[in-house]
């Protein structure tokens, strides 16, 4: 009785010693070991950071964008942020994609703006504030951009975009974003030239929203929506979240947010649980 009472003491003693040096093992695991979310991030210059500086490369990638953003969280692994400046949905499509496989398990993607060229609508529309005879480049920019969404090409052409992701990435989850106001709403019935121009973006604003809502919806894709997280920070607000130096109106960070933008993006997408632990 008295050996077999020595051997499972002896027993006991050994089990609590495995179960310490487990524990202890267990510890000892860096918090980097943990899996993470395996994330690509695809667009254009809002996608890649254009605005928020210092730039990485001629895509004007900045650290400072909300997939960097996400990197610095505990559950994300940002594989990379292949969003470059100036890209169209069929850009993403051509050059981005090779950046995607099986293992992707998050892509993120602002991409549509360019479809519309937005960038000649506030060129001229800005230089037509000033030189009227610039006045029928800008009508001509804002009617392009409006077609593109009435005839629903834009939002086909996102529906295409997202098709072609999930082909590359199928076991990916896929969030795209809307775009903010670049300036904040301002009342109707103004007649000045500046509200003139701003309920004609606005209008643009909610049209290209919506136009990539709706390719969401269609392809089971998931949507952010940031222009309320912008709400009073356009540019034509005592504390702008988007760029326009008047001094030099040619700079290419102008109408794309600065770092606090970015920060809004990045807390729109965690509201949405898109940065969320699997």
């Amino acid at each position: 009785m008295g050996t077999l009472t020595v051997r499972r003491r002896r027993t006991s003693l050994a089990a609590g010693l495995a179960t310490l040096a487990l524990a202890v093992g267990l510890a000892a695991v860096p918090a980097q070991a943990v899996d993470k979310t395996k994330y690509v991030a695809l667009g254009d210059s809002y996608a890649a950071g254009q605005g928020a500086g210092p730039y990485l490369d001629d895509c004007y990638r900045s650290e400072n964008t909300y997939s960097e953003l996400a990197e610095d969280t505990r559950s994300i692994k940002l594989v990379a942020n292949a969003a470059c400046s100036g890209k169209t949905t069929h850009d993403v499509v051509k050059t981005q994609l090779k950046r995607l496989n099986k293992s992707t398990e998050l892509v993120t993607i602002t991409a549509g703006g360019n479809n519309l060229r937005v960038g000649a609508i506030f060129t001229d529309c800005s230089a037509a504030m000033v030189d009227p005879s610039v006045g029928p480049q800008c009508n001509a920019a804002i009617a392009f951009a409006a077609g593109e969404i009435v005839s629903k090409r834009l939002a086909s052409d996102v529906i295409t975009m997202i098709q072609s992701v999930k082909s590359a990435a199928p076991r990916a989850r896929i969030v795209v974003t809307g775009y903010p106001y670049l300036y904040d709403p301002v009342a109707p019935g103004r007649t000045d030239p500046m509200s003139l121009f701003i309920y004609k973006a606005s209008l643009l604003a909610d049209g290209l929203n919506a136009s990539i809502a709706s390719a969401a919806w269609a392809t089971g894709a998931e949507y952010v929506d940031v222009r309320a997280a912008f709400a009073g920070h356009g540019i034509n607000s005592a504390a702008p979240w988007i760029n326009l130096d008047l001094s030099a109106l040619s700079s290419p960070d102008n109408f794309h947010p600065n770092a606090k933008g970015y920060e809004a993006y990045f807390a729109s997408l965690s509201e949405a649980k898109a940065y969320s632990a699997p």
